[in-house]
């Protein structure tokens, strides 16, 4: 019996996900939809225009120690609850892994401005 209710869930879902793809399909492609908007003006200039692979590289880079900044906050709370010697090691640590990751990207190139 639940094998059978299974199958029957299964069908139908698949019916529906079949019938949403036929009826979503927009037959009718207007060159007023497919471009960009600039109150009801034609744009001046291609809307998709490339963009910077370097800057997106130096945002990620970014957002990944800015990520890692935020590790050090827990730290202010546990400097009142932990001892000093443990503190002090635990905080070399993270900073020793920043400084590594932040000389592989320099060694890698990803820091350097110039195209």
């Amino acid at each position: 019996m639940l094998m059978i209710m299974i199958m029957i869930s299964l069908i139908i879902s698949m019916i529906m996900m079949i019938l949403a793809s036929l009826l979503s399909k927009k037959l009718f492609f207007d060159r007023e939809k497919n471009s960009s908007f600039e109150c009801g003006f034609d744009p001046k200039s291609n809307f998709r225009l490339p963009f910077s692979l370097h800057f997106y590289l130096i945002a990620i880079i970014f957002l990944i120690f800015d990520v890692e900044i935020t590790l050090f906050f827990p730290l202010i709370y546990s400097m009142k609850i932990s001892f000093m010697n443990n503190y002090i090691q635990l905080l070399m640590f993270l900073v020793i892994i920043l400084l590594i990751g932040l000389y592989h990207e320099w060694n890698q190139g990803c820091l350097n401005w110039s195209f």
